[in-house]
């Protein structure tokens, strides 16, 4: 689409103004405001804004407005019909067929059909892509994906086909109970290939990009901002009330916060340890509630790794000797839950299992991993001194300054604590180039494997590059079992001995939101799946 088109898009989006929005009135009842505007804070430049490159949330945010997938969620994170109005499964639950609205079209006018989503999947899966995300086939399960993935068979082999153009066909390499909560994963969005073989790389700039959701990419100035606009050729801009959705790069946490004071952004983050004073201050805006994230500290286990750490002892020493409920109660103060598993409580269906070190004391635990510490042959004459990776964030580096600490003191370790801006980050944790380094994952569909896949052998977000072979088989099991809870839990005791990552803490949202829009934000859902379409604001006093 050219910028011309594109302005003459927009300026025609005026007269497509949803009912609600035109009777002034919001879902809620309450009256709408003037400016249906949202701003919100992010703190690094997102990955991409192409869906089969994206890795990372806040690129997903963006993705989930430009793209529409098979399915959405609702604000409780149920499944609602996105470009698929509903499917069927084959009595041995390997064929689903999903039946695609016959009225989406993508913002160039041209009509969004099964071969558009056949095209995505694909393109996934294809090595050639090289996308970062390509493991996700694994993850949805469908069939001939380890071989298309690995280059051992073509691209058309793998399980999905269009019908016909309002008919998808999936095929699983196994039955998967949870595979309709995967469509919702912004690597699953269809992608627009006329689009892609003409632009290539760039096909995701604001003058060349083509999307099928509630709004179109309008500007992206990298470091600094994107903007997102109505999109009038979306089936159901008619029930779209938010105009534009700005999102800001700001990587200072307090900066951020003066920012949203001062009336500039709509949502930002509460910095750590500033939520009880907030609450206290604004209880209308301070939010806090339950995400389907953790916080973890990676090992790395592979070659490149460090000696020291590829012994158990030590990792479980250096895992006794943080204090998490101080991480939790003084330095992040927002609600957050110590964690002693990888699976958070909030995960659907999931029963958080007890792990030996989890009922110590923490002065049983200090104890403990002194006594490890000493039998690994680390102590006062022989001090262990160790590197820890973070992405650059005031947040992040206070838990790294507040565990480098307790390891000095508990333990003698002496840690070099190193930081780099997000990209950079991603690239060398993900080339093993670390020592420790920082974890933290939110749940691509709302269930354990989403967490426990990481730790799987072959798992393309397995930093730690741990290896376990009772692992992965408990891990395949799980997948075709009506109840995976045992596998999950055996897992979850594998890794509290094995200790190939740390689990620090499981998230809680802490945001300032403005009052106009809380209203509409879906705290419910613990996957933080938004929909700028889904948002509104209501006039406050």
């Amino acid at each position: 689409m050219n910028i011309s088109l594109k302005s003459v898009l927009f300026a025609s989006a005026l007269a497509f103004a949803s009912p609600a929005l035109a009777a002034g009135t919001a879902p809620n009842g309450m009256p709408l405001a003037d400016d249906q505007t949202f701003t919100y804070r992010v703190l690094d430049e997102h990955s991409s804004v192409d869906p089969q490159i994206v890795e990372d949330v806040s690129g997903s945010e963006i993705v989930r407005d430009l793209f529409e997938g098979l399915y959405n969620q609702d604000a409780d994170g149920n499944l609602v019909p996105g470009v698929a109005l509903s499917h069927t499964v084959s009595d041995d639950k390997l064929t689903y067929t999903f039946t695609l609205r016959d009225n989406a079209v993508w913002s160039d006018g041209k009509p969004v059909t099964a071969g558009d989503f056949e095209y995505a999947w694909k393109r996934l899966a294809d090595p050639e892509t090289a996308s970062p995300y390509q493991w996700f086939i694994s993850v949805m399960g469908l069939k001939n994906g380890e071989a298309v993935m690995g280059g051992e068979a073509p691209v058309d082999d793998l399980g999905v086909k269009a019908i016909d153009d309002n008919t998808l066909e999936v095929t699983l390499a196994s039955p998967l109970s949870y595979f309709p909560l995967t469509t919702t994963h912004a690597s699953t969005f269809p992608s627009p290939k006329w689009v892609i073989d003409e632009f290539g790389a760039d096909w995701t700039k604001p003058e060349n990009i083509v999307s099928n959701g509630a709004y179109v990419l309008t500007e992206h100035v990298p470091q600094e901002r994107s903007v997102r606009e109505r999109n009038p050729m979306y089936w159901d801009n008619d029930g779209t009330i938010i105009e534009k959705v700005t999102a800001l790069v700001i990587n200072d946490e307090n900066v951020a916060l003066t920012r949203y004071l001062a009336g500039e952004l709509d949502r930002t983050e509460v910095p750590a340890g500033q939520y009880p004073s907030l609450k206290a201050e604004y209880p209308d805006q301070a939010l806090s509630f339950p995400r389907l994230c953790n916080y973890y500290f990676n090992f790395n286990l592979s070659d490149s790794g460090p000696e020291a750490t590829k012994d158990v002892r030590v990792r479980k020493a250096l895992s006794y000797a943080v204090n998490r409920d101080i991480i939790v109660d003084n330095v992040l103060q927002g609600g957050q839950f110590p964690a002693y598993t990888f699976t958070p409580a909030a995960t659907a269906n999931f029963e958080v299992p007890t792990v030996d070190y989890a009922t110590w004391t923490q002065e049983e635990r200090d104890a403990k991993a002194k006594e490890l510490m000493a039998e690994a042959g680390y102590g006062p004459d022989n001090p262990l001194s160790l590197t820890y990776l973070y992405n650059t964030s005031e947040g992040h580096k206070k838990i790294a300054i507040a565990v480098s600490q307790m390891w000095k003191q508990t333990l003698g370790v002496e840690v070099t604590l190193e930081n780099q801006e997000w990209k950079t980050f991603l690239e060398t944790r993900g080339n093993h180039d670390f020592e420790v380094a920082r974890g933290a994952w939110c749940g691509d569909y709302n269930e354990a494997s989403t967490f426990l896949d990481l730790v799987q052998t072959s798992s393309g977000y397995n930093d730690a590059a741990y290896s376990n072979a009772e692992v992965d088989q408990l891990l395949a099991e799980a997948k075709s079992m009506d109840d995976p809870q045992p596998n999950y839990t055996r897992v979850e005791e594998i890794l509290a001995e094995d200790m190939p990552v740390i689990p620090i803490y499981h998230y809680a949202g802490v945001y300032m939101m403005s009052p106009s829009i809380s209203g509409s934000w879906p705290v419910q859902n613990v996957e933080q799946n938004w929909y700028s379409k889904d948002l509104y604001k209501v006039v406050t006093e």
